[in-house]
């Protein structure tokens, strides 16, 4: 088969597209002949190395498509599902080998691209909403990357639990995508100290809750607008990693800081279908708006990453074996 295999940690350039053998699904597991794969920032931290894996390997955490083969003992699912899944690295190929219990089938009318675009960030987002900060009517919240694809998530999800909604974006086409994914006020960090916009914009109370997957350029700022005893879920590090922290910072307002990841989220079968089957009964429901900005040939899987880490991007990519 062909796959996208990382040799040595670098840049998109190391993204290699070769062939390899076609795996076989061994106990409990199934293989996936996938259609379309995800494309996440956890990508470029497996291609970096921020996130070691052993090398080589096929990147990807996230992809749908259907079961040609399952192993021994698998109940879960069967040769011919449509299927989709998030959190296993690997997706970056014709095919895939899968633990069964990962893999959620898909209604007849959900598309396996709408499910690729939608398992890994669509996920992340119900569980930032639904869990790490569980959102009510009047909360204010602050999104950072607004108009990426868990940003645009974000806000619909966020706005759908009755919150107030502001979100940082860099240019103006982005603020248009965010207000129409109903965010209530948009700042252009790249025009406005974030930080200052939000105080003016609450009144110096701050908001209840900041999702920031940037972290190194906005950590702090981030922070400083919360309330006392708000929550700062830092979830990403689009910017690079935060550096070390003085825990007593959060003293200043008695706030809650934690570093939050999909896997612990959806650590077992019972949550991930939950999760999924919220996230797939709003789209085909029209409720919950996907946004797939581009699809690239698997083999030009370098050149989403360049759009990727180039901020390019407003929505989902997807890369098609």
């Amino acid at each position: 088969m062909k796959a996208i295999r990382v040799h040595s940690y670098g840049g998109p350039e190391v993204l290699k597209y070769e062939e390899v053998p076609t795996p076989k699904p061994g106990p409990g597991e199934a293989r996936v002949k996938i259609e379309a794969a995800g494309v996440n920032y956890i990508d470029i931290y497996h291609r970096t190395g921020l996130y070691p894996s052993q090398l080589p390997f096929i990147p990807g955490m996230e992809g749908a498509g259907i079961v040609d083969e399952v192993g021994s003992g698998v109940s879960e699912i069967r040769v011919g599902d449509r299927v989709a899944y998030a959190m296993q690295q690997g997706s970056y190929a014709e095919y895939a080998i899968l633990p069964a219990w990962k893999l959620v089938p898909l209604p007849d009318n959900l598309s396996t691209q709408s499910a690729a675009a939608a398992m890994l960030q669509g996920m992340t987002a119900h569980y930032l909403t639904h869990s790490t900060y569980p959102l009510k009517a009047g909360d204010t919240v602050l999104i950072h990357a607004a108009a990426g694809g868990v940003g645009l998530l974000l806000i619909q999800m966020a706005k759908r639990r009755g919150a107030k909604v502001f979100g940082t974006v860099s240019t103006e086409e982005k603020a248009s995508l965010a207000k129409e994914a109903g965010a209530d006020e948009v700042i252009l960090y790249t025009q406005s100290d974030f930080e200052e916009e939000i105080k003016k914009l609450t009144n110096g109370q701050g908001v209840e809750v900041v999702y920031d997957s940037v972290g190194k350029t906005t950590f702090d700022k981030s922070l400083n607008c919360l309330k006392p005893r708000g929550y700062l879920a830092l979830f990403g590090q689009s910017s690079g990693p935060v550096p070390p922290v003085d825990l007593r910072i959060l003293a200043k307002g008695s706030y809650f800081l934690t570093r939050p990841t999909l896997s612990h989220y959806a650590a077992n079968r019972a949550e991930l279908l939950e999760r999924a089957g919220d996230l797939f009964r709003w789209i085909t429901s029209g409720e919950l708006k996907l946004r797939i900005d581009h699809t690239y040939p698997l083999a030009e899987a370098d050149k989403a990453h360049q759009a990727l880490e180039g901020r390019k991007t407003s929505g989902k990519l997807l890369l098609i074996p």
